[in-house]
């Protein structure tokens, strides 16, 4: 495993995910793509595949009707994958934690690594988070 831990170290590849989201974080989530961020200096890439994924990094409350999706994707994923949880509404719900459509926190359909609370939060808070997620690679 000490290997493929410095192997993912130069470069994670990360799947995003919506979870029925209100699109604030997707938004950030996207800001850390642009110039002003370069997510892409720390050797970290969005992909479009789950499959090519190392990272799988959810947004959004994870309601009843996508928690099946959420696990259906996170089995797909080739293992070791690192699940990273954005937001305040996988964490804990905010506004919806008492919402008839919502199953729970995230934790509770699948393993989570790391979280980043925040409605939303900010990219620097993102790229920070992830960079301790590279930290714990050694």
């Amino acid at each position: 495993m000490g290997v493929y831990n410095r192997i993912l170290k130069k470069s994670l590849w990360v799947f995003h995910m919506s979870a029925s989201p209100c699109n604030n974080c997707d938004i950030e989530v996207l800001d850390l793509l642009t110039p002003g961020y370069d997510l892409e200096r720390f050797g970290i890439k969005l992909v479009g595949s789950i499959r090519h994924a190392d990272v799988l990094l959810i947004t959004g409350v994870g309601g009843c009707k996508v928690a099946e999706r959420v696990v259906r994707v996170y089995n797909q994923a080739p293992k070791p994958v690192f699940v990273v949880a954005v937001g305040t509404c996988p964490i804990g719900g905010a506004t919806f934690k008492d919402s008839y459509s919502r199953c729970g926190p995230l934790d509770e359909l699948i393993p989570v690594n790391l979280y980043i609370p925040g409605c939303p939060p900010k990219p620097e808070t993102m790229i920070e988070g992830l960079l301790k997620l590279l930290g714990r690679l050694e």
